[in-house]
């Protein structure tokens, strides 16, 4: 009865005129931004951060929260009619691309909508309702637990690409590579930059998804020589109600992974939509469709709606983003985390209210809006592409203000488009690349802790479980290996005594 008397004071403390106009101009500012490719939640966050100096406490975060979820939704947008993802959207570019291709561009975008407010949804719930306790959860992980979680979301790439499970893992180690570049953080030294200065802060990700997905699909869609436009035509937005049943349980799956990983700061979201993405592809009633274009893989991405939990629960950021709306209640005198509950409850449960109230004008405003959004799209693609490359190369420069990320970006689409014409999917890089730094930080803080002792792995309890099931799911994947080569070779000897 305390969380619900605390959400009524909390939405008692949203529902006002005045938040409720700085949440919509936060859900409206946010879909822009996230429609074009590039232009993430990052970028307006950082030029909007001084803005709150001159607006009130909660409205101001109101509004840069709103910011971050609606960009969430128009990062989808790019991922799935474009192919340009963001962090949050890099599963979602895999099925929902391959919708678009087949004509599905408005249910791929309606499915987008409904799993981001369930996914938002039971977010907040799990918020509300557990964030007294989510910060001993999350302090129960030490750096060698981190690792084991983090070899999870490598072994998760066999179920996530799309190629065979060999090409997944070596993509996902050029990505690791990739993470490497740049300073070495301990040692201060210089990796991989072959003396260029630029490299010396390493790869942006906004270059590698821009360049290895948006400019290499533009190369692979002119390289055809077709006339492309998968937008031409009636747009189909409501779903049918069987494909309305097979949105909920994936969207549902989607927000517990995301609820149970999310809470954990450095990566958790990240791993939660390509941990839930395998969970579909193994308990689906229509796995085998998977990755060609499936509902379930676009309503699956409810799992990266938990970037505010370690935020709000432990006070620690999970992303840049994260890290900038720190920022912006550290310049409001806030400091996020356990104690805000009882320093600042009014915030607290008003940022939780708000949420939910965004997650709602998502819903009516935002997803009604979708053949609206997308009657750009019914330019021809010869006109079309070289507006998406401006954009591109607008969103890559507005990073750090440096044109030397341009040329990166097109150097990742020469890359990109080399993976495509080699049947090689770049998705299991974006997150070798996103999770190697990572790696590498908690695999060191295990040595130093440990004086250089491996046993550390296998002795805490949570570490160790977590590298059992990577060994058991090692073994099953080479006996079904074995098994399907044995029972290929037996087909083959079967066909010449059948002639």
């Amino acid at each position: 009865m305390d969380v619900l008397h605390n959400l009524a004071f909390g939405f008692s403390n949203a529902l006002t005129l005045q938040n409720l106009m700085f949440c919509a101009l936060g859900c409206t500012v946010g879909t822009l931004v996230g429609l074009l490719p590039g232009l993430g939640p990052l970028a307006t966050i950082s030029l909007l951060l001084p803005l709150t100096y001159s607006i009130d406490t909660t409205g101001a975060l109101i509004m840069l929260a709103g910011i971050y979820y609606r960009a969430q939704y128009g990062d989808s947008v790019s991922a799935i009619t474009m192919k340009i993802p963001h962090a949050s959207s890099i599963v979602a570019c895999i099925d929902g691309y391959q919708m678009t291709l087949k004509g599905k561009t408005g249910l791929a975008l309606f499915t987008a909508g409904v799993s981001s407010f369930i996914g938002g949804t039971v977010a907040i719930v799990v918020l509300a309702f557990l964030a007294p306790s989510l910060g001993e959860v999350a302090f129960l992980f030490g750096p060698a637990d981190y690792c084991a979680l983090m070899l999870v979301g490598f072994v998760c790439v066999s179920f996530v690409t799309t190629g065979s499970l060999l090409n997944g893992l070596a993509m996902c180690m050029v990505g690791v590579l990739l993470g490497s570049v740049g300073t070495d953080v301990n040692s201060g030294l210089a990796r991989f930059t072959f003396d260029m200065p630029f490299l010396a802060d390493g790869v942006g990700i906004v270059s590698i998804a821009l360049g290895c997905f948006g400019i290499a699909e533009i190369a692979k869609n002119l390289d055809s020589r077709e006339e492309r436009s998968p937008f031409n035509g009636k747009i189909k937005l409501i779903p049918t109600w069987p494909e309305f049943k097979r949105i909920i349980p994936s969207a549902l799956r989607g927000s517990v992974v995301g609820s149970v990983l999310g809470i954990l700061p450095g990566g958790g979201p990240v791993i939660a939509q390509f941990a839930a993405y395998a969970l579909d592809k193994k308990v689906s009633k229509y796995k085998h469709q998977i990755g060609s274009g499936c509902i379930e893989g676009v309503a699956g991405q409810a799992a990266a709606r938990t970037s505010f939990i370690p935020l709000m629960s432990i006070g620690i950021p999970e992303n840049a983003v994260m890290a900038l709306m720190m920022a912006a209640f550290i310049i409001k005198g806030i400091q996020p985390g356990p104690n805000m509950i009882a320093g600042h409850p009014e915030l607290f449960w008003g940022l939780v209210a708000n949420m939910w109230i965004g997650n709602c004008f998502l819903l009516v405003l935002n997803v009604p809006l979708v053949r609206y959004w997308l009657s750009v799209f019914k330019i021809p693609y010869n006109v079309l592409f070289p507006a998406i490359l401006f954009f591109c190369c607008i969103g890559t420069y507005s990073i750090n203000n440096n044109l030397d990320d341009v040329f990166i970006t097109c150097a990742f689409g020469a890359l990109g488009y080399l993976f495509m014409r080699l049947d090689m999917d770049p998705s299991p890089l974006m997150l070798g690349f996103i999770l190697g730094p990572m790696l590498e930080e908690n695999f060191r803080r295990s040595m130093l802790l440990s004086r250089g002792s491996f046993e550390v792995f296998v002795n805490r309890p949570i570490s160790g479980t977590l590298l059992g099931l990577i060994a058991v799911f090692i073994l099953w994947q080479t006996v079904a290996f074995f098994r399907q080569r044995g029972s290929g070779a037996k087909v083959l000897q079967a066909e010449p005594a059948a002639t």
